[in-house]
């Protein structure tokens, strides 16, 4: 279960256990930041968010920064097992390949907008989100990249070029996907991608 789905604002007071406060602090955390961007987001509004005093905010996340990080890190830990999941739930190439793209799909159209805060920051200068942002992506990559390092004889330094391109192309188009209001249903749009690249990476000859 995401932050966001644990959110549920509680009168100011309600004691909970410290993990479900840190969740719901999160899931307020995840709604501002969403809507207003980091920089224009406060540690007020998220306190107010999350119907809890500001010493309460503070004493689960030290500043804006680091509640930020936290946030991140859960989303990003999120896609990444997404993709791990769908490359493991078949041994059929091509519906592994369908998976992994339709696993972002599944991740920018989730309630609450967390993608926007893995793929649309407007903190990236900070260097600790920067990384974080590169190194999710290279996770992803790495996941694909070991199938087909695996399934073919290329070397892994051609194989990791092909992941990158699989998973730029299914996280860029689903992006667009999402923002032009999803006029083309999920099953068509991400089945539509998977054969694009399906048709791409089954031209290498498979390894045996």
């Amino acid at each position: 279960m995401t932050a966001t789905e644990q959110t549920e604002a509680r009168p100011r007071g309600t004691r909970l256990p410290r993990r479900a406060r840190r969740n719901q602090l999160l899931g307020a955390a995840q709604e501002v930041f969403v809507a207003q961007g980091y920089h224009a987001a406060a540690m007020d509004d998220i306190a107010e968010r999350a119907g809890v005093s500001k010493p309460v905010l503070y004493q689960h996340f030290p500043g804006k920064q680091e509640l930020y990080l936290a946030l991140l890190d859960q989303h990003c830990e999120a896609l990444v097992a997404a993709v791990r999941q769908a490359l493991a739930s078949t041994n059929d190439n091509k519906l592994r390949v369908a998976a992994a793209v339709d696993a972002y799909f599944a991740f920018v159209e989730h309630e609450g907008g967390a993608f926007r805060l893995v793929f649309e920051s407007d903190l990236t200068n900070e260097p600790s989100v920067r990384e974080r942002v590169d190194q999710v992506s290279l996770d992803c990559a790495e996941l694909v990249c070991v199938v087909i390092a695996e399934d073919t004889d290329l070397p892994h330094e051609q194989a990791m070029l092909l992941a990158v391109s699989l998973c730029g192309m299914a996280q860029v188009t689903a992006r667009h996907w999402l923002s032009t209001g999803q006029k083309v249903p999920r099953e068509v749009a991400h089945g539509l991608i998977a054969s694009l690249a399906w048709r791409g990476i089954a031209g290498f000859p498979i390894q045996h």
